[in-house]
């Protein structure tokens, strides 16, 4: 076996090492750096083994922020990673691949916002924490899948709002609170928006005693057919309450809860629902971003404090990070670890 001290030059090298050495590696390097490996729920099943926590993105950085760790590995995209570095300014976060970025939160940048909200200078802006480290600072407050109807609650009814990215979240939300002054961004997550009412007809038709469960990023006639809309993390909730669930999620998901249940029918309402971005992680990637303490998170200074101060504010109105349920903790034990906000 190759010595876990010794770093190789290049990922395609680490990527002819078996499963156990990269895992070896990692567990090696982890420790001599003080890091701590954050997975998200969506990432290969392998990546998740690795980790020492899972779950949705806001969760996972605050569980990073929480811990004494000097170097923080997220395993997720881009604005998950810019996330961490925005709670924890004095810690090298690190990313396995930067390409791995999210198409929904490329939909907007910080320029086109500023132009829109310069036409509507009285709106309040409110951004989906699947968005970048330079939205956030554009905006007023935050919010996630999980308290996005709460937070748009707390601004005042008259007020307008323009809602980024996500345009399904922001017509869930408009429908939710009766609201008709929101200002949807035009932006969308393919995984959740390409899922398809033939698919879950099929899905239905082969196991007509499980209910449906569909994340809200989801289009509305996908949310309207569903029993239950919500979280990944509500998601958990109900694999662990149901016998049977057709899931309306990326895969990643889906993997790890029948790991955790396997005598129940938990099913994928797409089996194509995967995230490409997600996937680009690898453990030969992680293992060589360990021993080379690549790649790096860098945010301005000014953009990082104004982008905090978003996340700050929806944390003051929705009662902070909420505490795990008994479920959660059951599956942080087994190795699936989705926490507290429910985001992404």
């Amino acid at each position: 076996m190759i010595s876990t001290s010794e770093a190789l030059p290049s990922v395609l090298d680490y990527s002819v090492l078996s499963e156990g050495e990269l895992q070896a590696r990692i567990h090696s390097r982890k420790h001599e750096l003080g890091a701590v490996i954050l997975g998200h729920n969506y990432q290969r099943i392998e990546i998740q083994g690795v980790s020492d926590f899972l779950g949705d993105s806001l969760a996972l950085s605050q569980e990073a922020a929480a811990t004494d760790a000097s170097v923080i590995v997220f395993c997720g995209v881009h604005f998950m990673a810019e996330t961490a570095k925005i709670l924890s300014p004095d810690r090298t976060v690190l990313m396995p691949d930067p390409r791995a970025g999210c198409p929904m939160a490329d939909f907007v940048t910080g320029e086109a916002l500023r132009r829109l909200k310069a036409e509507h200078p009285g709106a309040a802006v409110v951004a989906y924490v699947n968005s970048t480290a330079e939205v956030k600072a554009e905006s007023d407050i935050c919010c996630t899948s999980s308290n996005a109807v709460g937070v748009v609650e707390t601004i005042d009814p008259d007020r307008e709002i323009i809602f980024v990215p996500d345009r399904n979240l922001a017509d869930y939300v408009a429908d939710q609170t009766g609201r008709t002054n929101i200002i949807p961004w035009d932006g969308y997550c393919y995984v959740h928006n390409d899922l398809v009412l033939d698919e879950l007809d099929r899905a239905v038709a082969a196991h007509p005693e499980a209910k449906i469960v569909v994340h809200p990023e989801a289009r509305k006639e996908l949310l309207e057919r569903a029993d239950f809309v919500t979280s990944t993390g509500g998601m958990v909730d109900l694999a662990a309450e149901l016998p049977a669930l057709i899931i309306g999620t990326e895969r990643g998901l889906v993997d790890q809860l029948n790991l955790r249940h396997p005598g129940k029918t938990l099913i994928p309402l797409s089996g194509a629902a995967i995230c490409g971005n997600m996937k680009l992680n690898t453990l030969a990637k992680l293992a060589w971003c360990l021993d080379h303490e690549e790649y790096p998170v860098v945010l301005d200074e000014e953009i990082r404090s104004r982008a905090e101060r978003s996340l700050r504010r929806m944390l003051e109105v929705s009662d902070g990070w909420a505490s795990p349920t008994e479920d959660q903790v059951a599956l942080e034990d087994a190795g699936v670890r989705p926490r507290g906000c429910g985001c992404g």
